[in-house]
Protein backbone atom coordinates (compact mmCIF):
# COMPACT_ATOMS: atom_id res chain seq x y z
CA UNK A 1 0.00 0.00 0.00
CA UNK A 2 3.21 2.28 0.79
CA UNK A 3 4.22 2.36 -3.03
CA UNK A 4 0.68 2.77 -4.13
CA UNK A 5 0.57 5.72 -1.96
CA UNK A 6 4.08 7.02 -3.39
CA UNK A 7 3.24 6.66 -6.71
CA UNK A 8 -0.25 8.50 -6.25
CA UNK A 9 1.08 11.23 -4.36
CA UNK A 10 4.00 11.64 -6.95
CA UNK A 11 1.70 11.75 -9.83
CA UNK A 12 -0.52 14.25 -8.15
CA UNK A 13 2.64 16.41 -7.47
CA UNK A 14 3.64 16.12 -11.43
CA UNK A 15 0.16 17.11 -12.09
CA UNK A 16 0.32 20.45 -10.11
CA UNK A 17 -2.74 19.51 -7.82
CA UNK A 18 -2.91 21.68 -4.61
CA UNK A 19 -2.28 20.21 -1.20
CA UNK A 20 -5.75 21.55 0.00
CA UNK A 21 -7.84 20.22 -3.07
CA UNK A 22 -6.08 16.61 -1.98
CA UNK A 23 -6.82 16.41 1.34
CA UNK A 24 -10.04 17.37 0.81
CA UNK A 25 -10.75 15.20 -1.71
CA UNK A 26 -8.59 12.10 0.58
CA UNK A 27 -11.27 12.94 3.54
CA UNK A 28 -14.26 13.10 1.70
CA UNK A 29 -13.65 9.66 -0.26
CA UNK A 30 -12.49 8.32 3.50
CA UNK A 31 -15.91 9.12 5.39
CA UNK A 32 -17.53 7.93 2.35
CA UNK A 33 -15.95 4.78 2.56
CA UNK A 34 -16.53 4.20 5.98
CA UNK A 35 -19.38 5.21 6.29
CA UNK A 36 -20.33 2.30 3.15
CA UNK A 37 -18.55 0.05 5.38
CA UNK A 38 -20.59 0.81 8.63
CA UNK A 39 -23.78 0.68 6.50
CA UNK A 40 -24.41 4.17 7.44
CA UNK A 41 -24.32 4.48 10.95
CA UNK A 42 -22.86 8.06 12.07
CA UNK A 43 -21.81 6.72 15.92
CA UNK A 44 -20.32 3.18 14.25
CA UNK A 45 -18.32 5.28 11.45
CA UNK A 46 -17.32 8.16 13.77
CA UNK A 47 -15.99 5.24 16.29
CA UNK A 48 -13.85 3.42 13.37
CA UNK A 49 -12.55 7.10 12.35
CA UNK A 50 -11.64 7.48 15.67
CA UNK A 51 -13.77 11.14 15.62
CA UNK A 52 -16.40 12.59 17.50
CA UNK A 53 -20.15 12.33 15.86
CA UNK A 54 -20.51 15.70 15.82
CA UNK A 55 -17.34 16.16 14.34
CA UNK A 56 -18.44 13.29 11.52
CA UNK A 57 -21.94 15.03 11.44
CA UNK A 58 -19.98 18.53 10.01
CA UNK A 59 -17.70 17.31 7.83
CA UNK A 60 -20.51 15.25 5.97
CA UNK A 61 -22.34 18.74 5.71
CA UNK A 62 -19.29 20.04 4.72
CA UNK A 63 -18.49 17.88 2.08
CA UNK A 64 -22.30 17.68 0.80
CA UNK A 65 -22.26 13.77 1.35
CA UNK A 66 -25.45 11.65 0.67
Amino acid sequence: MRDQLDRLVAEMVTRGIRFEDARREFERRFIVQALDACDGSLVKTAGALGIHRNTLSRKIAEFKIR
